[in-house]
């Protein structure tokens, strides 16, 4: 599979150059003090993991709970911890390589129910097929136009919920504005305010690829009291927590979207932090 995997990046990256000017343009962003080499080595790096990823996702359609635990590990004891002293936790992460295998290793970890929130893919047979997979191991599944509808049951339990706080939002007027690698972008509001509102928990996951198709998964507390910060503050914490893990392996990170999309304005209001 890897095998075919760098037969890809061949074409990809050379021949169909997919996104790779955003890419470049991403990592001049995030990265000036870095030489114009030492950021196309980042990007070459970075096409093999989204390919890697790619090709990986297809494969959990048949992998075994023995292969996901020989390929994964995590540190769980964290979550499970606070799950013990009654906490609900907010997983905060951000879009990193692999999810499928963070997905599911943390559903087959934790005490409480692990609950996903997702995009819908628009091709519905596609849909099905990884909405199939990822809750095969005990993930609570929940697209994120229906999460308004189906809220009040998840948080009638004691859970677990993963939320990727790195995208950007659909209204930037409605978002938290901070700086990011040293240029202002907008955060979506809702992961810190339901923390907030909800009291819970909130620890980042970081991914680190330890080699070809081998991930193991970190935790760090962010705050065990949501309630006792402001949605503002629990956000610049997320963001630093997203920068650093970032920072120490920068093409296990997607840069193929465009992280500085929107430029600020002062009608979006201040920026924080």
């Amino acid at each position: 599979m890897h095998f075919l995997a760098d037969c890809i990046y061949g074409f990809v990256f050379y021949m169909l150059k997919y996104r790779r000017a955003i890419v470049m343009s991403n990592l001049a962003i995030a990265f000036p003090e870095k030489t114009e080499k030492e950021r196309l080595q980042i990007a070459k790096k970075f096409y093999h993991n989204l390919i890697d990823t790619f090709l990986e996702a297809i494969k959990f359609i048949s992998i075994t709970k023995k292969e996901i635990q020989k390929r994964a590990s995590g540190e769980f004891d964290l979550i499970n911890n606070l799950t013990d002293n009654g906490y609900n936790v907010h997983i905060m992460a951000g879009h990193q390589f692999n999810w499928e295998f963070a997905n599911t290793l943390t559903a087959m970890s934790l005490k409480a129910p692990f609950v996903g929130i997702y995009m819908p893919i628009s091709n519905k047979h596609l849909d099905r097929i990884f909405f199939n997979f990822r809750k095969k191991y005990g993930t609570v599944l929940i697209s994120a136009p229906d999460f308004k509808n189906k809220m009040h049951q998840v948080f009638s339990m004691q859970y677990t919920m993963g939320l990727a706080a790195d995208q950007n939002p659909g209204d930037p007027r409605n978002a938290y504005w901070m700086k990011f690698f040293g240029r202002p972008v907008p955060f979506v509001t809702g992961p810190a305010k339901g923390a907030v509102k909800n009291n819970t928990a909130v620890v980042m996951v970081g991914f680190n690829k330890i080699k070809r198709g081998y991930y193991h998964f970190s935790s760090k507390l962010l705050v065990e009291n949501g309630a006792a910060s402001t949605p503002e503050e629990l956000t610049i914490l997320y963001r630093n927590a997203l920068e650093e893990v970032v920072r120490n392996d920068p093409s296990n990170y997607l840069w193929s979207h465009r992280r500085f999309k929107y430029e600020w304005k002062p009608e979006y209001g201040k920026i924080i932090g």
